[in-house]
């Protein structure tokens, strides 16, 4: 599921393999033209004795030409592995990031806003060095530890003795290390998971940290959270400082044995001073090459951690699915809950209970209850944010399941609770409602929402930044823009979910006669919990405890609804108490 977006990438790291392979092939024919310019330039064993500079002189050329080739080679090598790493980690970026944008509400839930970033930045960072690095080194590696022990063992057959005995305990070392560090990393990246969401947490919510006196404590908390990740990352380091002082030792004892049988050999005349200095650089370049191989293994091992928390996302299934899609309907506008209950993922335990509700075209159904009843959460239905546990809601007759989630949600426009407003201009805020609208449309939908005014005040008018969430805008003025937003979309339904909350009585009362004056053929569902914002509506259903225990209209209600009155009467008690 992952590597699948390597395969279009297959000729750069054809290209890298092959650079590499002539980079690494340059490195080992030096030390046997550095053998021929020791043996036979300088001490002249084949000249009786007598040093030959023009094969010093011929030879070094050939090597420095040879060296130049090499390094364009090693150059071009990491020039194709990094572009193959990068489109392959940008694609893989893109791809889990277009699949969090499909997420259900209870996946996001599932996985978390901080560790969700993490694996698209943090993961996909692991993944690129990964790929780059097994394109690469591993060519590099491999190559050094096969054809550098052939060329070590054509100089003389005693020299690859020295390899079998030290191979091995490279090997148990690399074995060792990794098993030991293989668990930390799906535990630090974890670590890096939570760091990133209490950093999330505290930017979101200044404010709140602010206006509490709270910076010492979310200070203390992240410093606890960065504590566990330093630890973490402590343990791999420490793991991992095993492995090269113990390489170390291997390296030079191998050194040492390979010069202590070479100067036997040379003794005997087997074979020359300058073939015992290139035994040794082979060899050197051999157990470099394992020692490399060790880091690579421990990136590769981090970087299939990364892969598996990738693929998570890449294969996660939302339990909000297509449905076949549908053509035609004979209703238009209407919502319809039909004995609907329901309960959170994984709580068990339902919030609303068996509610049957109708709401024909261009009708204003209010839903007002306590703080907690259910209101939003019996909203959140109707677009398939959640998926009912019993019972069925309907849209223009028919079953929100049956609908493919984009064909839904066109039908419907939705204020939240909470204002999103995104850090780009006040136009393009509202135009994400309708990315196509014309200037005259944004305006009136600004009028309508009681948003033009305050828009004509700001510095550059519709084309004001925004600061992150808005907050360079009061709450009153996020509402209103984001009402805007809704209404520029011209949806068979609308629905506001409380969304008028920071508005004063005077601008509410303006936005209500809009919708009523403007917005006839469209059906209107508001989430509310001040009786002035829903006693115009055409029925008012009142929800208590997960169900509706009248729906009537507001005349109505106040003769016949207990939970009704008591909420008017409160409400009026404390508007009187405030105009007193």
């Amino acid at each position: 599921m992952v590597f699948k977006h390597l395969k279009k990438y297959w000729h750069f790291a054809l290209f890298a393999a092959i650079f590499m392979v002539l980079e690494v092939y340059v490195d080992l024919v030096q030390p046997r033209m550095m053998a021929e310019i020791v043996d036979n330039g300088i001490l002249g064993l084949n000249n009786n004795n007598l040093p030959n500079m023009s094969i010093v002189t011929g030879t070094g050329l050939k090597m420095i030409l040879i060296v130049i080739g090499g390094g364009i080679s090693g150059i071009l090598s990491a020039v194709f592995a990094n572009v193959c790493s990068q489109k392959f980690g940008n694609d893989i970026r893109k791809s889990a990031f277009e699949r969090i944008m499909h997420f259900s509400f209870s996946q996001t839930d599932d996985f978390s806003v901080g560790s969700l970033i993490t694996r698209t930045t943090n993961d996909v960072t692991q993944m690129e060095t990964m790929v780059a690095q097994i394109i690469r080194s591993c060519v590099r590696c491999i190559m050094f530890f096969i054809a550098g022990s052939i060329a070590l063992v054509s100089l003389a057959a005693d020299f690859g003795a020295v390899i079998a005995i030290a191979l091995p305990l490279i090997l148990l070392e690399i074995g060792f290390v990794l098993w030991k560090t293989n668990p930390l990393f799906q535990l630090l990246q974890s670590r890096i998971d939570h760091m990133n969401t209490v950093i999330q947490e505290n930017i979101a919510g200044a404010r709140v940290v602010k206006a509490f006196v709270q910076e010492d404590r979310e200070s203390n908390r992240f410093s606890k959270s960065n504590d566990d990740l330093v630890d973490t990352q402590f343990r791999v380091l420490i793991l991992m400082s095993y492995m090269r002082p113990v390489m170390n030792i291997v390296l030079n004892l191998a050194t040492i044995a390979i010069i202590y049988i070479g100067s036997l050999r040379v003794q005997d005349s087997s074979i020359a001073p300058g073939t015992v200095m290139a035994a040794v650089t082979y060899l050197s370049q051999i157990l470099n090459g394992m020692m490399m191989l060790a880091m690579i293994f421990q990136n590769v091992t981090r970087g299939i951690t990364s892969t598996r928390r990738l693929k998570e996302i890449l294969t996660s299934e939302s339990p909000i699915a297509d449905g076949q899609g549908v053509t035609q309907t004979d209703e238009v506008g209407t919502v319809t809950f039909k004995n609907v209950s329901f309960a959170f993922p994984d709580s068990g335990v339902n919030i609303l209970h068996d509610i049957s509700l109708h709401v024909g075209k261009g009708e204003t159904l209010a839903v007002i209850g306590e703080t907690g009843c259910g209101k939003s959460s019996l909203i959140h239905l109707i677009p398939r944010f959640y998926d009912v546990t019993a019972g069925s809601v309907e849209v223009d007759g028919v079953n929100v399941k049956d609908y493919k989630l984009s064909e839904l949600r066109e039908k419907i426009s939705i204020v939240l609770q909470k204002s999103e407003l995104f850090s780009t201009t006040i136009r393009e805020n509202i135009l994400l409602g309708k990315p196509d609208a014309s200037e005259d449309e944004v305006h009136a939908a600004a009028l309508a929402a009681q948003a033009d005014d305050f828009i004509m005040q700001q510095p550059q008018q519709y084309d004001t930044p925004v600061a992150e969430s808005g907050m360079s805008l009061s709450g009153g003025q996020r509402q209103r823009i984001a009402i805007s937003r809704g209404l520029l979309k011209k949806a068979e339904i609308l629905i506001l979910d409380d969304s008028t909350s920071a508005l004063d009585f005077k601008t509410e009362a303006n936005l209500q006669n809009a919708l009523r004056t403007q917005y006839q053929d469209t059906t209107k569902i508001i989430i509310a919990q001040r009786i002035s914002s829903v006693q115009h509506a055409d029925r008012i259903a009142v929800l208590d405890n997960g169900t509706v225990i009248a729906c009537d209209s507001h005349e109505n209600l106040l003769q016949s609804c207990k939970v009704y009155q008591d909420i008017y009467a409160s409400q009026l008690k404390k508007e009187g108490e405030q105009n007193g």
